[in-house]
């Protein structure tokens, strides 16, 4: 498919992880038309990443690329959920991108269907877009700036956008506004961090209902610093501390310390397949950046943590997990460590980029990792290259040039 050039325009600019500060123009003509779909034999997964001008889409299969949208500035991106759209934070929206392509059921089968993607011109107004999260059904979206958290049913989002809206939602709006996540759990609850614009300090978790009508039903401020969110087997959900990790779980807050005063678990990875969360670990509060060699592994069934020094530093971006559950950490030595979560020990290291050291600004391209079914694949900027890291073998099974120098980097299953 040929590429296709989306000229709208976004001006962003620096912000705290987990957002971006900015102001969406008006999308042109050409970025909000819906293009014409075309029936494909099976789902087609695709790419979607960021670079200094905008994203480009690739097809995950042959990593060629099938479109592109304009787009200046430092632009983050997260999954929709519903295996077409992702999320562009832009500072005052959450504006949805297609993909373009998606699969529709149909009775006892379904059809599966691709398009030129398309930066379309729904999106869910904001003060400073932060996270969003997927998990039980529900999408949420959390507003910096505001405290704002809207759900909506992940499910509905497809039927909206086609009558050109995006689905109804529930909001609540956090008591201070802060940097932080919030997650819908399976029975209605929401879990939401709790802090403001000098401090975050832990987590609170507030009855199903709609609106302010939710009504606190337990709370723990023992959380330094608290950011970031993954959920694991038995919707066992964590928040990291700078001092460890609070893990909620059948209505317990547990607080699971480091073994050092200072030890930041900022960022997590969790899985369906197991009771470990992988994070990052880090005990120099000055450094900029510290460049940290150990990783956490925390037993969300037992509340320990166990450290495993992996040999190399690697950075916010390492982190994911494959389809058994394994833990998978990108090294600044190029490897991509298989990690047993359970026992801590390294299974194998897969050769996949050049020796490469994590720039001091955190908005700058790095190698980045993003793990969809089997396939795991990983950025390399200094070569404006894509590499596809089949899991099942421990090889790499593909490899290509892109146009642009990568950034971020997320994905869609079609």
């Amino acid at each position: 498919m040929a590429a296709v050039g989306l000229s709208a325009l976004l001006l962003t600019a620096c912000a705290a992880p987990g957002g971006s500060a900015g102001n969406a123009n008006e999308a042109s003509p050409s970025a909000t038309s819906k293009p014409s779909p075309k029936e494909a034999g099976a789902p087609t997964p695709r790419l979607v990443y960021t670079h200094d001008a905008g994203i480009a889409v690739l097809d995950a299969t042959s990593l060629k690329e099938v479109g592109t949208a304009e787009m200046s500035g430092f632009n983050r991106l997260n999954p929709a959920g519903d295996g077409r759209h992702v999320f562009v934070s832009t500072g005052d929206s959450f504006r949805l991108f297609d993909a373009g392509a998606w699969t529709e059921p149909h009775g006892d089968h379904s059809h599966h269907y691709v398009s030129d993607p398309r930066l379309t011109d729904l999106a869910f107004e904001a003060d400073k877009a932060g996270h969003v999260v997927l998990h039980a059904g529900k999408t949420v979206l959390f507003n910096d700036g505001s405290g704002k958290v809207e759900s909506y049913e992940t499910s509905a989002l497809a039927a909206a956008v086609e009558d050109g809206k995006l689905p109804a939602t529930d909001t609540y709006v956090t008591p201070e506004a802060h940097h932080g996540v919030a997650v819908e759990l399976k029975d209605g609850k929401l879990l939401v961090t709790v802090g403001n614009e000098e401090s975050r300090t832990g987590i609170a978790v507030l009855s199903a209902g709609k609106g302010q009508d939710r009504k606190e039903i337990v709370r723990n401020e023992d959380c330094p610093g608290v950011h970031g969110e993954a959920v694991a087997a038995g919707e066992a959900v964590v928040v990291g501390c700078e001092d460890g990790m609070l893990i909620y779980k059948d209505g317990i807050i547990t607080k699971v310390a480091s073994p050092d005063a200072y030890g930041r678990l900022g960022n997590q990875a969790g899985s369906e397949k197991s009771p470990v969360i992988l994070g990052d670990y880090k005990v120099d509060k000055a450094a900029k950046p510290e460049r940290p060699t150990r990783i956490s592994l925390v037993n969300t069934e037992t509340a320990a943590m166990q450290l495993v020094d992996i040999g190399t530093s690697y950075s916010f971006r390492s982190l994911g997990r494959g389809p058994s559950g394994e833990a998978l950490v990108l090294g600044t030595d190029g490897g991509l460590r298989v990690i047993d979560p359970l026992s801590g020990a390294v299974t194998s290291t897969i050769p996949v980029v050049a020796a490469w050291e994590e720039s001091a600004t955190w908005q700058d391209p790095r190698p980045t990792l993003f793990v969809q079914g089997p396939t795991a694949f990983v950025t390399e900027p200094a070569t404006s290259t894509i590499h596809a890291v089949d899991l099942k073998t421990g090889k790499v099974a593909k490899s290509a040039k892109v146009d642009h120098v990568p950034n971020e980097l997320t994905g869609v299953t079609g």
